[in-house]
């Protein structure tokens, strides 16, 4: 007799709880890159609603689909009804990256804010193609990768940059955050069912929602409330002149294919691509490996999914977004624990696909972050790192917790870095980053070693798997592979790849840098004072979208700098290259003495 077909459900309950967690995940990105674009890259609102979020929608859609009917054939082929689709969507990091780093350089160099988005476009291209390229070789450095050292990384994320800044969001606004935050844990830690069979996201969010706007209603919103307003949402649906809301702003926006921006960029400039594929390249490759170490976690849940398809459909959905106006990158999440642990398919990833295309094609997405605060949502967000945290001990071998452990440093360091550079940028403190590197006292004689850890580009990402890899190779005792994952941190290093960085400081603005070694920068670890340059005035074609002059590198206004080529790091790292080789050998000798010593008793 043959076997029945497995029979899977289109939508289960949990996949309402998973829709709802990583639709919050992807308004964050939402709302961080329409702020960015406008204030940073001084893009105009008619190229963020009506070019990049409608490039945004094409780019959910087509990860969000695939990897939803991938779960589906992936359950049927293992006989795994529970199934849970990898949660795709914005890569946070190049979102900031390419506004600080590319975007905003360009437009405060030029005026000219169609230069800084067709900028931007190219770097979603090469980030795209490297991410489409990896696909092919990702495979075996997966295998050659510890799961501890994939899933370490994982969890220094899920600590700090998910679960510890969302923790942050909630007690900034505690009246909003902790009731919603509250309501998780009693969903999905102690597995409690709501009335009416309620999914505990949708009810956090309803109730985070509703004590935002009912204290701002009640004029309480300064007592660890959001500040909510009517207003914002008349204007997101459209205002008439008579200043009622007339939805003038519900209407259908057609992505529009914009190969010929990126084709005039590459023709006219190719001089600014040269210049900042220092960022998009390695951003590309940073993406690729992320996304393999989230492989690895749906794997280590019981997820098993072929690793080519998953990176190149990961990289055609960052190609679909350039090439339909969007700045951005897509990637695999992190988080495929907590999906799955909350019940979710694949149909959550569908509808997040789905729901996006339509928000932001009906010119909706300005009335969905002004109806939910974030607050609201933040607790599932942080619910997701805690699971990718807690898994990263659960799935690997109970002897592998320290080199676990050891991954959390590097994360640390950044998401303290991220944060002293937003600080120390405001006006009212008087002082910049650099100026505290320039004359250190005794309580900051340790930030350049934050710095360090940190490196640019996000390059503490590659060193928290380094780490966690010879970890790994020590506890089992492998002293040569832990050699091997030291030769390479020396090499990376000398290269500037990871721990090497630029300070610089331009009109007011403090960014992290990379500086490869074929890079210059007065000083070389000590600083550079050149005059800092302001903002140059935005010409009345800058808000229209017409480039003012082309980009030249010397219309750079010349920053402060402090720079650092982490070359005593580098030596370090080769140092103990040296031990754990001379340790491989002193094992290997120790062996075959007592080999030898058994084979004469036993004679």
């Amino acid at each position: 007799m043959s076997e029945k077909p497995l029979r899977l459900p289109l939508w289960t309950r949990g996949d309402l709880d998973g829709f709802f967690g990583l639709m919050v995940d992807n308004l964050v990105q939402v709302l961080l890159i329409v702020d960015l674009c406008r204030y940073v890259a001084g893009l105009s609102d008619e190229l963020v609603f009506q070019r990049i979020l409608p490039g945004v929608a094409i780019s959910l859609l087509v990860g969000n689909v695939f990897y939803g009917i991938q779960a589906r054939y992936v359950a049927r082929r293992d006989g795994n009804p529970g199934c849970t689709a990898l949660p795709y969507g914005i890569n946070t990091p190049s979102v900031i990256a390419y506004c600080l780093f590319i975007m905003g350089p360009i437009y405060r160099s030029t005026g000219s804010a169609e230069l800084a988005w067709q900028a931007g476009l190219v770097a979603c291209l090469v980030s795209g193609l490297v991410e489409l390229l990896g696909a092919f070789a990702a495979e075996r450095l997966r295998r050659a990768t510890p799961r501890a050292a994939l899933l370490g990384v994982l969890a220094a994320v899920g600590i700090t940059f998910i679960a510890a800044d969302f923790a942050f969001r909630i007690y900034t606004r505690p009246l909003v955050g902790i009731l919603p935050l509250a309501i998780l844990l009693l969903a999905y830690y102690a597995r409690f069912r709501f009335p009416w069979r309620l999914p505990g996201g949708l009810v956090a969010v309803l109730a985070g929602t509703i004590i935002a706007w009912g204290a701002t209603l009640a004029g309480g919103d300064w007592f660890g409330g959001v500040p909510m307003s009517g207003t914002a949402v008349v204007d997101a649906l459209g205002r008439g002149a008579d200043g009622s809301g007339d939805f003038s702003r519900v209407q259908w926006i057609a992505p529009v294919f914009v190969a010929d921006h990126i084709w005039r960029l590459l023709t006219e400039n190719p001089q600014l691509v040269l210049l900042y594929l220092t960022v998009s390249v390695p951003m590309g490759v940073i993406n690729v490996l992320g996304s393999l170490q989230n492989i690895e976690s749906a794997e280590a849940g019981g997820d098993r999914f072929a690793t080519a398809p998953s990176l190149a459909v990961n990289g055609v959905g960052s190609i679909a977004a350039a090439l339909f106006g969007s700045c951005f990158p897509t990637t695999i999440y992190i988080g495929h624990p907590g999906w799955k642990a909350l019940g979710a398919r694949s149909g959550y990833s569908v509808l997040n696909g789905v729901f996006f295309t339509a928000i932001f094609l009906l010119g909706l997405g300005p009335l969905l972050g002004a109806l939910i605060p974030i607050e609201a949502g933040a607790a599932i967000v942080a619910y997701i790192g805690l699971i990718i945290t807690a898994q990263a001990f659960q799935a690997t071998p109970r002897e592998h917790a320290p080199a676990v452990a050891i991954a959390l440093f590097p994360a640390m360091a950044a998401i303290i870095v991220v944060n002293l550079g937003l600080y120390f940028d405001y006006p009212g403190v008087g002082v910049s980053l650099i100026d505290v590197l320039i004359a250190p006292t005794p309580a900051t004689q340790w930030l350049p070693g934050l710095l360090t850890l940190t490196g640019a580009n996000s390059s503490w990402f590659v060193v928290t798997l380094i780490l966690s890899a010879v970890g790994v190779a020590l506890i089992e005792r492998r002293y040569r592979t832990a050699a091997l994952w030291t030769g390479a941190a020396t090499v990376l290093t000398l290269v500037g790849a990871i721990h090497a960085y630029r300070v610089e400081h331009r009109a007011g603005q403090t960014v992290i840098r990379e500086f490869f070694v074929w890079q210059t920068a007065a000083g070389d670890g000590t600083p550079s004072l050149a005059p800092a340059g302001g903002r140059p005035p935005a010409s009345s074609t800058a808000a229209s979208g017409t480039a003012r002059a082309p980009f030249v590198p010397e219309a750079l206004p010349a920053p402060r700098t402090y720079a650092s080529r982490a070359w005593p790091v580098a030596v370090g790292y080769g140092l103990a290259t040296l031990v754990f080789v001379s340790a491989a050998v002193v094992s290997a000798r120790r062996d075959d003495a007592s080999a030898k010593g058994g084979q004469a008793r036993a004679g």
